[in-house]
Formats: structure tokens, C-alpha cells, sequence
């Protein structure tokens, strides 16, 4: 698993201005503080995937379209159902009319339907997608690490983070000769962003030679980790 850590460091040595109360109550100045600021990167594999396809023609009766759109959805639902890693779903249904010359005249009605998949087998949404697009349109194709491979690949990168986050605190004190201590620290992470992988739909005319659907090629995503905190400078 490839990991990047990167760094970057405030130093801001405070020594006036706030004072804190020592054990027999007279005022004593506060400790230095060195601000510390660290971020950690690790590639979590995109194995999670989630497409859209769609089905949409024009008739001009709206019952006669109805009838020809749903039979193309059923029969897709129907092969998507011989793959069971593959979880479908019906998606949106929009119906449209379609005016001639004259705005105020109806010629036709329009009619789309898109149907949801999502899986984590990317061989075989790949071969259903090829099924599929003989008669349908890929509206698009996204990757994406999974809840879990996130958690975990993000779980490591704070522990980078974090290590990386006293190995650059005990630089700092060691170069000014000073002992530490933590006296603050965040943890920032960042959520799960879809990557696209085929963002433009690919009409079913153009698709009808190819019976079998290319390889998925997933590729990572970034997960970052940044890490803030303060350290108070002791003698």
C-alpha cells in the first residue's frame, strides 16, 4: 500500500502577555508553544462501483410509449437478475411532450427511465453493463473506495499522522533543547469522493457491435489525514 506523508510545521514561541498562576499564587509567565501542523496520505483502491443506465424513445401515443419503455426495462431487470453481486434498482422516470412548429401543437411524448447499479464485483457489472448497453445507454460509471476499505486505509493514515505529528514535535523541542508536551490536538479527515470512469453516456446505436464491455480499471483514491495541534516548550 503506497503511503505520502507531508508536513509543515508554525513555530510560535509565546513568552509575554499571558501569565498563569504558580502553587503559591504569584504570577508566573506561560510556557513557549510551538503551533505543529502535519498531513498524511495513503491510496485506498476504488472497489466499490456505481452506474447508471438508461432507456429513452418517443412515440405518439403516450400509452403506446409506456408499453415499449417498459418492456425494455423489464427485460434488463431481467438479465441483471442472473448477477447476483450486482444490486439494481429503478432509478428515475421522467415524460416529456415533444412540440412541433407551432409551441401550442404536442407531435409526441418522450419518455426516459434509468435504472441503478451498484456493485463490488467489477468483472461482473462489466459483463452485465455489456449486456445491457445493447439496448440501453451507460449514463456514467463511478469508483470509489468502499465504507470499509475507507475506514481502514483512513484509520492508518491518522496513525501516520499522528506519528508523524510527535516526530516533528519532538524535533521542534529538541532543537531548541527544550522538553514537550502536547497541549492540544485535532484530527481532520476528509469523506469519500466518486471517481469517474465513464462520464459521458455511450448511446446504444454506438455500443451494439460491442457485446462484451471493456475491463473496469478502477484505480486508488487519496485518502488524507491532517493533524494540528500545540506543544508547550518545558525547560
Amino acid at each position: 500500500m503506497r503511503k505520502t506523508l507531508l508536513f509543515s510545521t508554525s513555530l510560535a514561541l509565546l513568552f509575554a502577555g499571558t501569565v498563569v498562576r504558580a502553587a503559591d499564587g504569584t504570577a508566573a509567565p506561560a510556557l513557549p508553544t510551538a503551533d505543529i501542523s502535519v498531513e498524511a496520505s495513503r491510496a485506498a483502491p476504488n472497489d466499490q462501483f456505481r452506474a447508471q443506465v438508461y432507456y429513452e424513445s418517443s412515440e405518439a401515443s403516450p400509452a403506446e410509449l409506456a408499453r415499449k419503455v417498459n418492456s425494455v426495462i423489464a427485460q434488463a431487470l431481467q438479465t441483471a437478475r442472473s448477477y447476483p453481486a450486482v444490486k439494481v434498482r429503478t432509478g428515475n422516470n421522467m415524460t416529456y411532450p415533444v412540440y412541433g412548429k407551432n409551441v401550442r401543437n404536442i407531435e409526441a411524448w418522450r419518455m426516459r427511465s434509468t435504472l441503478a447499479l451498484e456493485a463490488n464485483d467489477a468483472p461482473a457489472l462489466s459483463e452485465l453493463l455489456g449486456k445491457l448497453q445493447q439496448s440501453m445507454v451507460i449514463g456514467g460509471l463511478n469508483a470509489a473506495p468502499s465504507a470499509e476499505t475507507w475506514k481502514k486505509i483512513e484509520d492508518q493514515a491518522i496513525i501516520d499522522a499522528l506519528t508523524a505529528f510527535e516526530a516533528r514535535a519532538k524535533l521542534v523541542a529538541a532543537s531548541l533543547n527544550k522538553k514537550w508536551k502536547i497541549k492540544h490536538v485535532s484530527v481532520n479527515t476528509g469523506g469519500i469522493q466518486q471517481k469517474p470512469i465513464m462520464p459521458l453516456a455511450r448511446s446504444a446505436g454506438l455500443m451494439a457491435a460491442e457485446a462484451v464491455a471493456a475491463p473496469i480499471e478502477a484505480g486508488d483514491s487519496t485518502v488524507s489525514v491532517s493533524v494540528n495541534g500545540q506543544i508547550e516548550l518545558l525547560e
